[in-house]
């Protein structure tokens, strides 16, 4: 077995804590939440907490009884399981790989299998494949913050990539294809958090996985979402990749949705009116196609079709869709997006305390939930000058 310079027990609390996404901080919040009333008044401020987190995870400090009863209640095991556990070898991989670990998520015969995989790539199979797969998917989700998706995800896709160079023949293409869906994931989750060269590299990264996959259906996926990376600034760019993705595939009617709504996008950045809402009926068609619960939902349509009338100066009309439907309460990017485009609608139709207002809970969410990208869209909000009080806020 490889030797690493803190013991077991550091490592699978760093395992444990970086498997969640949770920060030092928030590990700190966990344990005076698990905590009774009276321990939880003796527990230090969160600064020295969180100093004495990392010092647990650096083995250079092992946690007394108290706080090992905590650490244990915050994360759900057992004390034999964080301190001493026969789960060596899977602690070791993930602590080396920085490939999470979610506890139950997984059997212990599925993790040391994929822990042999990783140590000998050429023994990956199509377990390995799922392995990968079903953590993918797992952290696929808008309640969490981009940077810490970003944080988790890079590792998974060397992880990934390394199966696809070493692998054998029967499972080196699935692999293939799970880089480009997760190089594409990491691109979204770039745009969120406001970098748009990261973003764009990782598209890049992910279309050229889908070409050399072969799969055609793929490929117009990633070509799509590339179409949403407004960031380009290139209205004729993004009408191309949007018709582009539709000529690769027969596209199943949520893709050729999504991209007709790209599309949409780069023509009402170009100032083309009829050719916007055009392409917006058909994504609504399309939509109609696909049953309850499409992979695209109406909600993202809807904050597209609403950010599309906005750039064409039609606040009114977005106004309208927004309100028929208002984003969803809990904390995602998404919602801080779709909030941050209302208030800009409000603002153009001189609605000027429903924007504030509308601004200020963008703004809140924006900052919660990590949404660089609404932080941009709420920049560009202009309120009059008697408003400057509610401008301080946005700034």
């Amino acid at each position: 077995m490889v030797d690493i310079d803190v013991p077991i027990w550091a490592a699978r609390l760093r395992v444990l804590r970086r498997g969640r996404l949770w920060s030092h901080r928030e590990l700190g919040r966990r344990l005076a939440d698990a905590a009774d009333e009276t321990s939880r008044d003796q527990l230090p401020e969160p600064e020295t907490l969180s100093s004495m987190i990392r010092l647990w995870e650096s083995g250079e400090r092992r946690p007394d009884e108290a706080y090992a009863q905590l650490l244990c209640r915050a994360f759900g095991v057992a004390e034999s399981d964080l301190f001493v556990g026969d789960a060596a070898g899977t602690t070791l991989w993930h602590y080396l790989t920085g490939i999470p670990l979610r506890s139950g998520m997984f059997t212990a015969e599925e993790e040391e299998r994929t822990g042999r995989a990783i140590e000998a790539p050429q023994r990956a199979d199509e377990g390995t494949v799922q392995y990968f797969k079903a953590t993918i998917d797992a952290y696929t989700r808008a309640d969490l913050r981009p940077a810490d998706l970003i944080h988790v995800l890079r590792p998974v896709f060397a992880g990934i990539e390394e199966f696809h160079r070493e692998a054998g023949p029967p499972v080196r293409r699935a692999f293939l294809m799970l880089a480009a869906e997760n190089a594409e994931l990491i691109s979204r989750m770039h745009h969120e958090a406001g970098d748009p060269d990261e973003a764009l590299a990782w598209s890049d990264e992910a279309i050229r996985d889908a070409r050399e996959a072969a799969d055609a259906l793929l490929e117009a996926y990633t070509l799509a979402q590339r179409g949403g990376l407004s960031d380009i600034g290139d209205p004729g760019r993004l009408v191309h990749l949007a018709v582009a993705a539709r000529e690769r595939a027969h596209l199943p009617p949520w893709v050729d949705a999504l991209s007709r709504d790209h599309e949409a996008q780069g023509h009402a950045l170009a100032g083309d009116v009829d050719m916007c809402h055009r392409r917006l009926e058909e994504s609504a068609q399309s939509l109609e196609e696909c049953g309850a619960e499409p992979p695209y939902p109406t909600e993202a349509h809807n904050a597209l079709c609403a950010g599309c009338l906005v750039d064409l100066g039609q606040a009114g009309g977005a106004i309208e869709i927004l309100e028929h439907e208002p984003p969803k309460t809990q904390p995602t990017y998404a919602v801080a997006y779709a909030l941050a485009r209302m208030a800009h609608a409000y603002a153009d139709t001189h609605e000027r305390e429903r924007s504030a207002e509308t601004a200020r809970q963008a703004l809140a969410l924006a900052r919660r939930s990590g949404a660089l990208r609404a932080l941009r869209e709420l920049a560009r909000v202009q309120l009059p000058r008697q408003d400057v009080r509610h401008r301080r806020i946005l700034l």
